[in-house]
């Protein structure tokens, strides 16, 4: 009985580290293809993310970059509006991985939000290509200010030497 006991825990650990490893691989598969920070001079890339954007993006979070208003409030149902990519918003305080797994799966409480936290931001991965998404992202950040694009570069880097 002792050894059943003991086969029991092992086999519980064992599905319990393969859940894990699985859902680390699973964030790890999601990440751009590049670990590299996106670029956010590459015109071709910019102009290319920006129609992406209009035609995406732009109904929740402003044709021009400025998110809904009142996005720091929580609505009645008790989410967030849509917040601003412009530099008055956090997307610059997010590095490129995390902004690109955001965008191609949504809000995930737990892994790129509060455990528990509901968002409206859906998933985009079924309907733009990781090259695509990367695009909208290049079109984002060439809005923002040099001291903006300096700190959230760092953050990607602090990110990808972890």
């Amino acid at each position: 009985m002792a050894s059943r006991r003991f086969n029991r825990k092992w086999a519980v650990a064992a599905i319990g580290t393969a859940t894990v490893a699985g859902a680390a691989l699973l964030y790890w598969a999601s990440l751009p293809p590049s670990a590299t920070f996106i670029d956010p001079t590459n015109r071709g890339q910019i102009m290319q993310g920006k129609a992406i954007y209009a035609y995406t993006c732009a109904a929740c979070h402003g044709a021009k970059l400025q998110g809904q208003p009142n996005w720091r409030e929580r609505l009645a149902n008790g989410r967030l509006p849509a917040p601003p990519h412009d530099p008055t918003g956090h997307t610059w305080h997010h590095p490129d991985a995390v902004l690109f797994d955001l965008v191609k799966n949504g809000l995930i409480p737990g892994r790129t939000a509060p455990p528990g936290y509901q968002s409206d931001m859906p998933a985009f991965g079924s309907a733009l290509s990781d090259e695509q998404i990367i695009a909208v992202l290049a079109y984002i950040k060439s809005s923002w200010p040099p001291d903006v694009l300096s700190m959230q570069k760092e953050v990607t880097e602090q990110q990808r030497s972890r």
